[in-house]
């Protein structure tokens, strides 16, 4: 059943795809393509390998093309030679299972022809009805000539395989028997689908597939709270740096709120303006290597066990002509470094198991919470990648040296909390947090933002069960006694020594996210120190 789709209703906004096939496959093509024509723009190219990208590359210098459809040798052609997804429609196991049942009918004498690599489905159908099955592989159209030839002078006299087999077959005076079904084929369309919704390509005129509200930036300029001079100076470089293309590096503690500036830094440029182009945030330090490697450059199909059918597009290309935010960047490993300095002095990425480059249009923003400049001195992360990187750079300042903001932003943090609970904030909130300024505004705040935030958080649940119950520097040690606590406070690093972590988790039972919430910081951060103790 064809699934319903918003771009049904707007043919404007519907993807571009470009069938590409020869022989019988053509028209199984054609048929398919009706099911599909109140979703996407579909259009059949009746050529094959060169002719085929000779004929695509003319057209897409003024026309749109999100995706090519096509099969077989001619589609692994294609993929090699375009720089524009390529989606490979691949016969099932059943697929084959049911055509060799086919030429059975026809003849105990079978062969099969397959491109580049044999079929593990003939074995079982070999053990299942006792049959000597000829198999070979072709690359090329000679080789695949060849192969038939040979396959005829053996005795045999059908042969199962693609559309160029099937009429090489028929053209020796053999039986062809097509491989593909609908169901295959159909699996393509949604393939296809799937790659226009992922990479955000180009629309008609300009204009662009309206990007999902998860994709979009949610945090502006405006955001970015606090009356301190501090703030006022970050708000003002966060709109010159929206003006221009080149690559931000945001340096600032855990908390300070590292993706909200990358947030604003998006959304008010020409990248951003009205949710045009979308923003995908990775934290490089909370993902496996092997898995970030493939999360952020995609990967072919095949490239490892388990991986999609059809291969999968990466961050790079689904933030094609938006913006990609790299926290946690001083976590990168050293193998990873290398290939995303390759995307950045390219502007194309390579999929894990494939060759063929990918151009994108991507604006990188990325964060670290550490030094970056002593991991380069030591050897961790590479000296010219921190400078491709750092072309604009930001210092976020910490909560501590901003305490004109401390009231403000408890404030702001508290009344949000209330209302998700839909509790109606009290008229002297905001003097009653003022009388505790001397004790919020003595705190380090390792945490930051995050940390105030969290501890408002907890405010409201208590102020909520009890909301007769002032709000006074007691009530507020009582209920968060951490903020009089020297364990946290004392250390000029902010980094709480190794046992007292432990400590901290022991007290809620090895649970690690209620533990960063007392903390005041991520579970990244705190996942890091226990590492490190």
């Amino acid at each position: 059943m064809v699934r319903p789709s918003p771009s049904s209703r707007d043919p404007a906004a519907r993807p571009v795809f470009w069938t590409v096939s020869i022989s019988r496959l053509f028209d199984l093509f054609r048929d398919i393509t009706l099911e599909y024509d109140d979703r996407a723009t579909i259009e059949p190219i009746q050529l094959g390998f060169e002719e085929a990208v000779a004929h695509i590359r003319e057209r897409l210098q003024t026309e749109r093309c999100d995706a090519v459809i096509s099969a077989g040798s001619n589609a692994a052609y294609l993929k090699s030679r375009l720089a524009l997804p390529v989606v490979i429609a691949k016969a099932t196991g059943f697929d084959v299972m049911q055509a060799l049942a086919r030429a059975r009918k026809i003849t105990p004498h079978i062969g099969l022809i397959n491109y580049q690599a044999p079929l593990p489905e003939l074995e079982e159908f070999q053990q299942t009805f006792g049959l000597p099955i000829v198999q070979r592989t072709y690359v090329t159209v000679e080789d695949a000539r060849a192969q038939v030839s040979e396959m005829k002078s053996a005795g045999i006299q059908a042969i199962v395989g693609a559309g160029l087999i099937t009429d090489l077959a028929e053209e020796a005076g053999l039986s062809g028997v097509f491989v593909y079904s609908a169901a295959s084929i159909r699996q393509a369309f949604e393939d296809a689908f799937d790659i226009a919704r992922a990479t955000q390509l180009e629309a008609p005129h300009g204009r662009s597939y309206p990007v999902p509200e998860n994709l979009q930036a949610r945090h502006g300029v405006t955001d970015l709270r606090g009356s301190s001079e501090g703030m006022q100076a970050l708000r003002r470089t966060v709109s010159l740096y929206s003006r221009s293309p080149a690559t931000v590096l945001i340096e600032g503690e855990t908390g300070t709120g590292k993706e909200l500036v990358a947030q604003a830094i998006h959304r008010e440029s020409p990248r951003g303006q009205a949710g045009a182009r979308p923003f995908l945030a990775v934290n490089c330090g909370a993902i496996a290597e092997s898995l970030l490697e493939s999360e952020l450059f995609g990967y072919e199909e095949g490239a490892f066990t388990g991986s999609r059918r059809g291969g999968h597009a990466g961050l790079f290309e689904a933030a094609h002509r938006g913006t990609l935010f790299l926290d946690e960047i001083g976590e990168m490993p050293l193998a990873l470094q290398t290939r995303l300095l390759r995307v950045l002095e390219e502007k194309e990425v390579v999929r894990v198991g494939g060759t063929r480059p990918i151009p994108v249009d991507v604006r990188i923003i990325s964060a670290t919470h550490c030094d970056l400049e002593q991991r380069v001195a030591k050897g961790a992360f590479r000296a010219d990648l921190f400078y491709r990187l750092g072309v604009l750079r930001i210092a976020i300042p910490p909560l501590r040296e901003r305490q004109d903001d401390v009231i403000e932003l408890a404030a702001w943090c508290l009344k949000n909390a209330l209302a998700e609970m839909g509790v109606r904030p009290g008229a002297n909130l905001r003097a009653e947090l003022q009388a505790c300024a001397s004790v919020l505004q003595s705190y380090h705040w390792p945490g930051n933002v995050r940390e105030l935030r969290n501890l408002m958080q907890r405010v409201a649940l208590f102020l909520s069960v009890e909301p007769l119950q002032a709000l006074t520097p007691a009530f507020l040690t009582k209920l968060a006694p951490e903020v009089q606590s020297p364990l946290l406070t004392a250390s000029r690093d902010l980094q709480p020594p190794a046992q007292d972590v432990e400590a901290v988790l022991a007290r809620f039972g090895g649970n690690r996210s209620d533990a960063a919430a007392f903390l005041g910081i991520s579970r990244t951060t705190l996942w890091r120190r226990i590492k490190s103790s």
